[in-house]
């Protein structure tokens, strides 16, 4: 075994901690199980089998060699993660755990150079200011966990959508998030980007807080989504972009909750959990 694939393999059984129920059946043909702090019913089940799984202290994602970005991220907040001091630097780094040419990079040539040009920001999916009590907190800036989004997405709803989280764990004392990349038109590459890649036309969003301290059926979660294109204005509300969860899968071509019965998935993902969202957005 590679010492790449062992220290894959010691992550997952350090981290991999967070069963949301034991009883649940497994889908026939799906892939075994993985336990861990940042997922919540299952991790998002679809992405391509060539995708490397990349787990950490912080978040988990999902990386595409294709598009050169994570199909998914899930990350678990608590006011541990949140609340701090830290100084939050932006200082870029290559992923470490990949080959090369499997991710964007940061060095020796920036793949991201000249992006501002094109009004595109290195947007975080674990975003850096929920981390901010956190001594990992600079494993965010890995480009793995970073996409090129539009700078009034970036630096408007999206960013007030992420304020919005942080503000939901200091009320509800943890939630989980998955976040990831639609790619349906095509949009302007990376200009001075030396690696083939993808950018995306669009991002979701999906948030989870429990209504109990021992979570273990559908009705003691409250879970709402979201899209937002690419072109989305800066002062765009993040409810606009509210949508129920099964819209997600449709348009992701994920799986969401994949550990649950098929009746209890229904429950999350059916409705677009309007009332829960304005309460924690507005």
């Amino acid at each position: 075994m590679s010492p790449r694939l062992v220290r894959r393999v010691l992550l997952v059984m350090v981290l991999c901690v967070w069963p949301l129920s034991g009883a649940w059946a497994q889908p026939a043909g799906a892939p075994a199980r993985i336990y861990c702090k940042h997922f919540i019913g299952g991790y998002p089940l679809g992405a391509a089998a060539v995708n490397a799984l990349i787990i950490r202290d912080l978040y988990a994602l999902s990386l595409n060699p294709q598009t050169k970005l994570a199909d998914w991220v899930c990350y678990y907040l608590t006011p541990r993660e949140t609340q701090g001091d830290l100084d939050l630097e932006r200082k870029w780094r290559n992923e470490p755990w990949v080959g090369k040419g499997e991710a964007l990079e940061a060095t020796p040539k920036d793949d991201y150079q000249g992006a501002g040009d094109q009004d595109y920001d290195r947007g975080h999916m674990a975003p850096l200011a929920s981390f901010r009590g956190s001594p990992y907190a600079s494993q965010v800036n890995f480009y793995s966990n970073i996409v090129p989004q539009k700078a009034a997405l970036n630096e408007g709803p999206w960013k007030r959508l992420e304020d919005k989280v942080r503000d939901l764990v200091d009320s509800s004392g943890r939630v989980w998030v998955m976040s990831g990349p639609l790619y349906e038109r095509e949009m302007p590459a990376l200009q001075k980007s030396s690696k083939p890649h993808q950018v995306p036309s669009a991002f979701w969003m999906i948030v989870v807080a429990p209504t109990k301290d021992n979570p273990r059926l559908p009705q003691d979660l409250n879970v709402a989504a979201f899209i937002m294109d690419q072109e989305t204005p800066r002062n765009a509300s993040p409810l606009d972009g509210l949508v129920a969860v099964a819209e997600v899968e449709k348009r992701s071509k994920l799986n969401f909750f994949w550990q649950l019965p098929e009746a209890d998935q229904q429950k999350l993902e059916a409705s677009k959990a309007t009332t829960w969202a304005k309460k924690w957005l507005q």
